[in-house]
């Protein structure tokens, strides 16, 4: 995969590969979330960028406008009830002019603690985020697409899915199933146009990380790259993903990890 390096100081051009296309980025009020919509907004897509904290999201939404490019903030608790997630895909959909191209289901919770130290609550807010959710907003925004007969949805994974570690196992398992998922939609929506597949980042150092920082990046020193992911390694194999270059890519999952699930060096 090759790509050009967005350039966040210049508004993106009439040639740019998502100009005309709208977007909905879950979780973009920082980290990846926020790489993704600032990447995708680059390369001319009006983006939704949403979340839970309306002062994170604005931000994210000026320095994206201050670019050139065109974004909005719609909120959205993605743990609440099933008509609060509907409701958020019709408030996303008329800001971007009653059309969704590019779903990117990107929001997710990662409580790193063993089997029985795990909260119910914890537990139910990360069944809810990471599965329920996109769930719901696929069935809410595909049909759409294919009803038009294109269409691009990203999932977010984790390289956590593929291997057994000694902790967060219910993440690790949230993140097979959006796997999983992404292999299902494919099938279902492809026929009509609608690709769907999924990035798994590695470590990958964000705010949402930084208390386990050392332990990051001594893990990711075992790895071909030797350091860390950054968000906006994500972002750009996202923006490959949704964009025509991937045109007869369907139901896999890319890993941007640096080699930590393919190759051991020792």
């Amino acid at each position: 995969m090759t790509s050009t390096p967005v350039n966040p100081s210049s508004p993106a051009s009439p040639a740019a590969r998502l100009a005309g296309r709208t977007a909905i980025v879950t979780g973009s009020t920082s980290g990846i979330g926020a790489a993704i919509a600032r990447t995708l907004a680059g390369e001319g897509a009006r983006v939704v960028v949403s979340g839970r904290d309306a002062a994170r999201g604005k931000a994210v939404v000026e320095e994206i406008r201050g670019a050139g490019g065109r974004a909005d903030f719609v909120e959205a608790d993605l743990a609440g009830g099933y008509d609060q997630l509907r409701v958020f895909a019709a408030e996303a959909t008329s800001a971007l002019g009653g059309r969704v191209d590019i779903l990117v289901n990107n929001a997710g919770l990662y409580p790193a603690t063993s089997t029985a130290d795990l909260p119910d609550a914890d537990l139910d807010a990360m069944l809810a985020v990471n599965i329920r959710a996109p769930h719901v907003l696929v069935g809410a925004l595909a049909p759409a697409m294919a009803g038009r007969g294109s269409g691009a949805i990203v999932n977010i994974g984790s390289w956590t899915a593929v291997v057994g570690t000694p902790y967060a196992a219910m993440y690790t398992a949230t993140k097979a199933a959006d796997e999983q998922l992404t292999r299902c939609w494919a099938a279902e929506y492809g026929p009509r146009g609608v690709r769907v597949n999924a990035v798994a980042p590695g470590v990958t150092l964000t705010p949402g990380t930084e208390a386990g920082l050392e332990q990051l990046k001594a893990i990711a020193a075992t790895t071909p790259a030797g350091v860390g992911v950054q968000p906006e390694d994500i972002a750009q194999a996202v923006l490959f993903l949704a964009s025509d270059a991937a045109a007869k890519i369907h139901g896999v999952t890319l890993p941007v990890d640096g080699g930590l699930t393919t190759t051991r060096l020792n």
